[in-house]
């Protein structure tokens, strides 16, 4: 079938019409307006990074395990380790580092450098040092070692 619509009241399209049409659907680029002073924008929400865990190098870890040692277990001057089980600095070190191994022997040398830094230069090994000082400066010298094995990452 074939059909013929004729119509005599058909307005022809104005092709400017179309182009505008078009425009509101894409616009494209426009000029930027000038912001407003506005509010800062809020901070798109992310889940929270966690901050680095610190992990103790081994001076680090047996300096800080050996303190922890002779707080529970006591100080001792004169004395490896006491009939109550209190150690001297030594003992506490090697109760921590569990053998005579290069975490052992770094701290220990740290350790007697830190009581050389803070009780004059005169000491040769720590036993020395140890049985001259009180338990209040022989701690000192073991948290400042245990700083410093800190911030060498050792």
């Amino acid at each position: 079938m074939n059909t013929r619509t004729q119509t005599t009241d058909f307005t022809p399209v104005d092709p400017d019409l179309y182009a505008a049409a078009f425009q509101l659907l894409d616009p494209g680029p426009q000029p930027a307006a000038p912001e407003a002073p506005s509010a800062p924008a809020p901070v798109p929400s992310s889940p929270a990074t966690p901050l680095p865990v610190h992990r103790p190098g081994p001076v680090e870890k047996t300096l800080s395990d050996a303190l922890a040692f002779l707080d529970t277990h006591g100080w001792a001057r004169h004395s490896l380790i006491h009939p109550e089980g209190a150690r001297c600095s030594v003992g506490a070190l090697r109760a921590a580092a569990g053998a005579r191994n290069a975490a052992y022997r770094d701290a220990g040398n740290l350790l007697l450098d830190e009581a050389r830094r803070q009780h004059g230069k005169k000491w040769q090994t720590i036993p020395h040092w140890n049985d001259s000082h009180t338990g209040a400066q022989v701690r000192s010298v073991w948290e400042s070692a245990i700083h410093r094995a800190h911030h060498l990452n050792i």
